[in-house]
């Protein structure tokens, strides 16, 4: 008997005792290799001795102070690194707990700075198809995970949603990726006169989609028109990186890649690495200001924002990662990952795409690789994989609904910036052999 209200009430869970390098280790003495870091949280692992340090030291210190009466030096100096790391034209950091309360955040910065202006008309959000931006109720009618969403439809903000980059299932077979990233970005345009662009707040996105499609990386131009769209119609644009940023995908934001600038980009998870729970929203000098210069002040705050200990467990995070070098692990340990899960997983009947960049990786898996249809959903073939992995002691991230919210399996893995070339050879043999077990359970 638990007096958790867990997840999942109907599963019993192995309890976390330990944490090795990209190790966890249950009570029974079982040792779980971390493929996915979680949730695309535990950048640095599980027991890094300076991230410990630099939370019992800032304990000793102070452990909190209310951000209206105080800042505090750990929160000063995150917000430089971070600044110095930022994308141009990025100039301030709005700490919070979490990735849905930095996407929450970011969407009432957006509507605060066009009220600031006088535009009050603007309360409108164009968001994509199989996305995920978090569970707060802005938050979630922003997003499209039909699972997370169905239940809780009367109470979500009417917002719109286009289709999403996803070149595996949609890019026609007459199309390059140029041409297929410029039709599919158009649909922004086309929406945004539909809807009225003075209307409409901003435009969110995942730089690279996540958990709602398994790592959805978009082709190149994409995001470059969809900035031209933006800027030409005066709406904010409001990347989500709460699961691909902090150096997940090889550099420190992954709109780097993309060569764009958003107006407000939202981050957490990687940010504290699993340490302290820990999220931002960094912004614009035009939003910060115009926001600073008229009522002077955000509506909206949180008890526990630029949370002393949490901005001292972040900081020591990233400086790890800039101080190790850890993104030069990232794109050489991610060009070998996904070398190891080819060799393992591409000539398989039921794989349909590997795809992904860095240390983030997602696996589709259909029935029929010719025509890509997906398996029938009652299989629930996305939780059979999980039991199958954790038996053999391997953590991974899968999903259903990737194809059309609906139907669809993936497999998310997101493993450590510390991991090793024989440890994600290691991994896609287990996965592998995961997946292998749960299509012949479930007789597929």
């Amino acid at each position: 008997m638990t007096h958790v209200f867990q997840r999942n009430p109907r599963s019993g869970l192995p309890v976390a005792v330990a944490g090795d390098g990209i190790f966890i280790e249950d009570a029974d003495g079982k040792r779980y290799m971390d493929a996915s870091g979680g949730a695309a949280v535990s950048c640095l692992g599980h027991s890094d001795p300076e991230v410990r340090r630099a939370i019992k030291e800032q304990v000793d210190e102070i452990a909190f102070a209310h951000t209206s009466f105080f800042t505090s030096k750990p929160t000063e100096e995150l917000a430089d690194l971070l600044i110095d790391a930022a994308p141009a034209g990025i100039e301030t950091v709005y700490f919070v707990s979490g990735g849905s309360e930095a996407v929450e955040a970011a969407l009432l910065m957006a509507r605060q700075y066009y009220v600031e202006r006088g535009e009050n008309q603007r309360s409108h959000y164009i968001a994509r198809e199989q996305s995920y931006h978090g569970n707060t109720l802005a938050a979630l009618s922003i997003g499209s995970n039909h699972y997370r969403r169905s239940a809780m439809e009367p109470l979500l903000m009417p917002v719109s949603h286009i289709d999403p980059c996803y070149a595996y299932r949609h890019k026609g077979d007459d199309e390059t990726e140029e041409e297929y990233g410029q039709r599919v970005a158009n649909e922004l345009e086309t929406e945004l006169l539909r809807v009225g662009p003075e209307k409409v707040c901003a435009f969110v996105a995942e730089t690279i989609g996540g958990a709602s499609a398994g790592v959805l990386v978009p082709v190149p131009g994409y995001f470059g028109r969809i900035r031209e769209i933006c800027d030409q119609y005066d709406v904010l644009l409001i990347l989500d990186e709460v699961m691909c940023g902090m150096g997940r995908t090889g550099t420190t934001f992954a709109s780097e890649q993309e060569g764009i600038s958003p107006d407000l980009v939202t981050v957490a998870k990687g940010l504290g690495g699993g340490y302290q729970p820990i999220g931002a929203v960094l912004v614009s000098g035009e939003v910060y200001k115009t926001i600073r210069d008229g009522s002077g002040a955000f509506r909206h705050s949180h008890t526990y924002m630029g949370h002393p200990t949490a901005c001292a467990a972040a900081l020591a995070v990233q400086r790890a990662i800039r101080d190790r070098n850890l993104l030069d692990n990232v794109r050489i340990q991610g060009d070998a990952f996904q070398q190891a899960l080819i060799e393992r997983l591409g000539n398989q009947p039921y794989l349909g795409d590997i795809r992904g960049r860095g240390l983030f990786w997602g696996i589709e898996l259909v029935k029929d690789r010719a025509t890509k249809e997906p398996f029938d959903p009652a299989l629930q073939l996305h939780n059979r994989i999980k039991s199958e992995a954790m038996a053999r002691g391997l953590i991974c991230y899968p999903g259903q609904g990737t194809a059309d919210g609906l139907r669809g399996e993936h497999v998310l893995l997101a493993p450590p910036f510390i991991v090793t070339g024989d440890q994600v050879v290691e991994m896609a043999s287990r996965i592998g052999d995961a997946i292998e077990a749960a299509i012949k359970e479930a007789g597929a």
